[in-house]
């Protein structure tokens, strides 16, 4: 089955204390050519019928993600895809 996936980050100009964390322990593990790590949310929504992209943007402008310090990206994706992502 379809499914709409919704990506949220923070926008460019903002802090991402998670991602500084994340890229300052990665020297540690031996991985010294990564320049920066963001760190974002996906969420994956199933409708009961045909996917609506126009209806998953209004429920991520409104619910999941914040305007003024997020960005998001609305897409379909089919079922294996998801399955891939989680791997």
């Amino acid at each position: 089955m379809p499914r709409v996936v919704v990506d949220v980050m923070l926008k460019p100009e903002i802090l991402d204390p998670q991602g500084q964390a994340v890229a300052n322990a990665l020297p540690r593990l031996g991985v010294s050519d990564v320049a920066s790590v963001r760190i974002g949310r996906r969420i994956e929504i199933e409708f009961t019928g045909e996917p609506d992209l126009v209806r998953a943007r209004e429920i991520a402008d409104k619910l999941l993600a914040n305007p003024v310090i997020e960005d998001f990206t609305v897409h379909l994706v089919e079922a294996d895809e998801t399955a891939d992502a989680r791997s």
